[in-house]
């Protein structure tokens, strides 16, 4: 007999769903409207990042940019102390335009200012693109296969959709406030995908252990099964996602700029991945089982 909990995540399951839906959906919007901001690593491009180790301000950087006569370029300031500059130029810049930048910086902030730099070309730019698409589809297809052999189709189904939710809020965030897509963020999608597709076989082990000794007549048992199975995995859970999560922080606040947005898509994956393990991949592993159940009765029904 399964112990009744305070909280039925099951019976939240349609509130839930809106949210999530409602989110998705300003997700959808603001992709159309706002696009992705993708950085030199999916677009021709120089990236430069600088240590001054004294406060940078973004009008002085914008100042060297300007005497020097380069294309447009993005600034963002960072670091705790503001010591920090991010620079993003529209056009790929040479060894020798890189060099006379330099120059000028650290005759402005002092010989410890350090940097890194990176440089991406139009047609090494369009290959990155196509092989990031191409990555995560592979790895999305490989958990459907190993879900569907491990458990069975409807797991399967679950657990792709919430993977795909975890993805498209990151992504959407990502759009909304115009944070910088790179290849550090697609090193975190890949790591949120892992994670999120660990945390929901957890949940999805339990429950199916607690099916082969549980027997379920109607909706009512089985919501409250899934309930008593997310509940016994809950401590674990927690603890996993607040052991990677104090990390991925830790990371973002005390990390250096270019690991940045890679960190930053790993807190808000994190978070999200926690969040529909338990309220995403679960209902709908329910509302697919619900319906074999039904189908079980009828047939009862029809041979009595």
């Amino acid at each position: 007999m399964l112990s009744k909990q305070k909280f039925s995540f099951m019976k939240q399951r349609n509130k839930l769903f809106i949210l999530s839906s409602t989110i998705t959906i300003l997700g959808i919007l603001t992709l159309l409207i706002f696009g992705l901001n993708f950085g030199v690593d999916f677009k021709a491009g120089t990236a430069l990042d600088i240590s001054a180790g004294k406060t940078v301000e973004k009008a002085e950087i914008q100042q060297i940019i300007d005497q020097q006569g380069y294309k447009q370029a993005t600034i963002t300031i960072g670091g705790t102390k503001q010591d920090r500059a991010s620079i993003r130029f529209d056009g790929s810049l040479n060894s020798d335009q890189i060099a006379k930048f330099k120059k000028a910086v650290t005759d402005k902030y002092g010989a410890q200012t350090s940097y890194e730099e990176s440089t991406v070309f139009p047609d090494i730019a369009n290959e990155l693109g196509v092989k990031a698409m191409i990555a995560v589809l592979v790895a999305s297809l490989g958990i459907i296969i190993y879900v569907t052999i491990r458990f069975e189709w409807r797991f399967a189904i679950a657990a792709i959709v919430a993977l795909l939710h975890d993805v498209f809020i990151v992504v959407s965030l990502f759009s909304i406030f115009h944070w910088q897509v790179n290849l550090p963020f697609l090193a975190a999608v890949l790591t949120i995908i892992g994670y999120s597709i660990n945390d929901t076989i957890v949940i999805f082990d339990r429950i199916r252990e607690n099916l082969r000794f549980s027997k379920l007549k109607t909706e009512q048992d089985l919501m409250q099964m899934i309930d008593h199975s997310i509940w016994q995995t809950m401590t674990r859970s927690i603890n996993t996602l607040l052991t990677v999560l104090i990390g991925a922080v830790l990371l973002l606040i005390m990390g250096s700029e270019s690991i940045r947005y890679f960190s930053l898509a790993m807190v808000l994956g994190l978070v999200s991945g926690g969040y529909s393990s338990i309220f995403i991949a679960s209902p709908i592993w329910f509302l697919l089982k619900r319906s074999s159940l039904k189908s079980k009765r009828v047939e009862v029904n029809a041979k009595a």
